[in-house]
């Protein structure tokens, strides 16, 4: 296992964060796991033992008990473990047990340290933007958490690129501590994080962290062109089927991790990983495991490394369309590199 700064902090974290999103398994999680915690604690070892020290959970996740499972797991190893959790998301009928607000993180935070089981949260993720809470008191709550010790790093998740500036200016001009990552959604059928904030992460000196790298099982070879739909899969599920996905540009990416996979010994899914890792500004990619042979697969992403080459040849089959004003910066900075074309 490598490991690599989070962002420019002088946090290093594993290659590969393992998410506890399947650990518990209660509601609407249910589709996307019910782990047990023998079964998740038998996927928290496999992870460690590859050297893993990332772990990646929520308060939402199964309402608590994916931090309860996850806490639980690691405790023996809790000083040489990078843990983070998230708080945003509606956690009772409370009308104040959702959002950014003070009153929501403070007491959100408190909740999320007992079910973990520990005294402080490594990074402390923003699981989305709260339309109606100032920044100012957002940062300014996370700040005294820092502060007071109970969280060491801040992060931002499923942010716009103008949300995520503003955030960083309110804490630039206020000194409030400042978010060090961003997780966001990122893989080879979504690839929208490059038109705005991948230039602001490498401009800012964020790392980002990609949640769904395998796009929601599709690029996990199991899903191809001419072929039935796995009865078992997750993408049958109507819940789990949310990632939009151009079926033909996306057959046509398997179809190339495959042959890819094949040139290293490695797996469609492991190609995937890896396409992520090459990429700037990524520090880690999250992964998620049902079952310990999918854990164990990814785990080897990690011991090999795709040529430019190969890269290019994905980079082209998945390429983005061109919006504006992207297509007119692309025109007008030619005029920084060639004199000719313009006189």
């Amino acid at each position: 296992m490598k490991y690599r700064q989070l962002g420019k902090s002088g946090l290093m974290v594993s290659e590969l964060c393992l998410g506890a999103m399947s650990f518990g398994g209660d509601g609407y999680w249910k589709v996307v796991g019910a782990l047990d915690y023998p079964s998740s604690k038998k996927l928290v070892d496999m992870a460690l033992d590859a050297g893993v020290n990332f772990f990646d959970t929520a308060d939402v996740y199964s309402h608590g008990q994916s931090e309860e499972i996850l806490g639980k797991a690691i405790k023996e190893k809790r000083n040489e473990i990078v843990l983070a959790t998230k708080v945003r998301g509606r956690m009772s009928k409370d009308i104040n047990d959702v959002g950014l607000s003070r009153k929501h993180i403070i007491d959100s935070c408190n909740q999320s340290l007992r079910r973990l089981g520990t005294d402080y949260i490594d990074l402390y993720v923003m699981h989305s933007f709260d339309p109606i809470t100032p920044l100012e008191e957002t940062l300014g709550a996370l700040s005294d958490l820092v502060h007071q010790g109970k969280v060491r790093y801040i992060g931002a998740s499923n942010f716009t690129a103008w949300q995520l500036m503003k955030a960083l200016a309110v804490s630039k001009e206020n000194h409030f501590e400042k978010f060090v990552s961003l997780q966001a959604i990122y893989s080879l059928i979504s690839r929208d994080v490059e038109y705005e904030l991948v230039p602001l992460l490498r401009d800012q000196g964020l790392g980002l962290t990609p949640w769904s790298p395998l796009g929601g099982g599709f690029l996990s070879g199991k899903y191809r062109k001419d072929k039935p739909m796995p009865e078992d899969s997750r993408r049958t599920n109507e819940q789990q089927n949310f990632i939009p996905i151009d079926l033909d540009k996306g057959y046509a990416i398997v179809d190339a991790l495959e042959e890819i996979a094949n040139n290293h010994k490695a797996s469609i899914s492991q190609a995937a990983l890896n396409y992520l890792l090459r990429k700037p500004a990524v520090s880690s990619v999250l992964i998620g495991a049902t079952k310990p042979h999918q854990l164990e697969d990814n785990l080897q992403a990690t011991n090999w490394e795709m040529s430019p080459e190969e890269v290019s040849r994905l980079d082209e089959l998945s390429k983005l369309n061109p919006i504006y004003p992207h297509w007119m910066l692309q025109f007008t900075y030619m005029d920084r590199t060639s004199v000719e074309n313009f006189f």
